[in-house]
């Protein structure tokens, strides 16, 4: 027979790189917030799902069975092929570690498939990270926080560091959004349920770490919200100012953002923040960008959007800033580390 396992004992097996976690419910499910690193290999699909929850509620408890009985026996072969193919040791939950993950973790062991179910399922798993993150707190490292203008690719410059083994807290990888009103073009956002999984992870690894690098982000970044205990740390931390040629950070944006796929988007993204800029300059953008004439209109929005309104935020924290002049990315990863080496 299958055995359970804890929270904390899969998170150990799963930092070992010794567990797959795969959630068994359905797809829509999966998307609203799962274990991270997880499959989903559905024992329901939604339609499926609804249709079982309908004859429990209507009908009978029994009823209910009977036709989950007939669902799982007809794509039974497949669903066990889909386990077989995954070669690691596996683990399987569902919602709160009842019927769809009892039942799949069973049919799993008949086949000779060895497998764990998860105590409790994903919501002994959500009540953990709200827990977690509530202990976590008064987090211990200080943050160097890095600064620049847009375009600069500060999140470039952290992911590089986090590459080379740097302690670096990414905020906008783990919310899936880029922080502005374009910061979801090409991306797919996540939710704060999804966020705040990814983000406890990286807290407990990072607990012991001298520092942590983090961007300087405002509380909200897409559809999640910051911790406010992140928010203090951010406002408290040393500051690391790039400063970069504006035709470079024009580059790095048309590199991320990718205009020519995006246009549909960028056009309509665009319209949100239209009024706040002066109307002929704002007639211009819109003009270049539907021209599409991309580097013509990032250099108007850095300078007449973007450039204006950073400078000013930027007066509200001044404290402890170190300034480093680089002229593109490499030179800009260079010289924060060489920061680093100096602390």
């Amino acid at each position: 027979m299958f055995q359970d396992i804890t929270i904390e004992e899969l998170l150990t097996l799963q930092n070992k790189k010794e567990i797959i976690p795969i959630d068994v419910r359905s797809s829509s499910e999966f998307e609203d917030g799962t274990f991270p690193g997880s499959l989903n290999i559905p024992i329901f699909e939604d339609a499926e799902r609804a249709e079982i929850g309908t004859l429990y509620k209507q009908v009978s408890v029994q009823a209910a069975k009977d036709r989950g009985l007939e669902i799982v026996s007809a794509k039974l072969p497949a669903f066990v092929k889909s386990f077989e193919q995954i070669k690691e040791p596996k683990v399987v939950f569902c919602w709160r570690g009842g019927m769809r993950s009892k039942t799949t973790a069973t049919v799993l062991s008949l086949m000779g498939i060895r497998v764990y179910r998860l105590t409790g399922g994903i919501r002994a798993y959500r009540k953990w990270v709200v827990s977690t993150l509530e202990q976590l707190g008064d987090f211990k490292p200080p943050a160097h926080v890095i600064l620049g203008n847009t375009g600069t690719g500060k999140t470039a410059i952290l992911r590089s560091l986090l590459e080379e083994g740097y302690p670096v807290l990414d905020f906008e990888g783990m919310a899936g959004h880029r922080g502005s009103i374009f910061g979801e073009i090409g991306l797919k956002s996540h939710n704060q349920k999804t966020f705040e999984s990814l983000l406890v992870g990286q807290l407990l690894k990072l607990e012991s770490a001298p520092y942590v690098l983090i961007e300087g982000e405002s509380k909200r970044i897409g559809k999640v919200v910051l911790p406010q205990f992140l928010v203090q740390k951010k406002e408290a931390a040393k500051q690391i100012f790039i400063e970069m040629p504006i035709e470079e950070r024009v580059q790095h944006i048309i590199e991320d953002y990718r205009p020519f796929e995006n246009q549909p988007d960028i056009l309509f993204a665009f319209k949100h923040i239209k009024n706040r800029i002066h109307t002929p300059i704002a007639k211009e953008i819109e003009t270049n960008l539907q021209e599409q004439h991309y580097e013509n209109a990032v250099r108007l929005l850095l300078m007449h959007y973007y450039d204006p309104r950073y400078e000013h935020a930027m007066k509200q924290y001044e404290q402890d800033r170190v300034v480093i002049k680089a002229g593109n990315r490499k030179e800009a990863v260079e010289a924060v580390k060489k920061y680093l080496s100096e602390l």
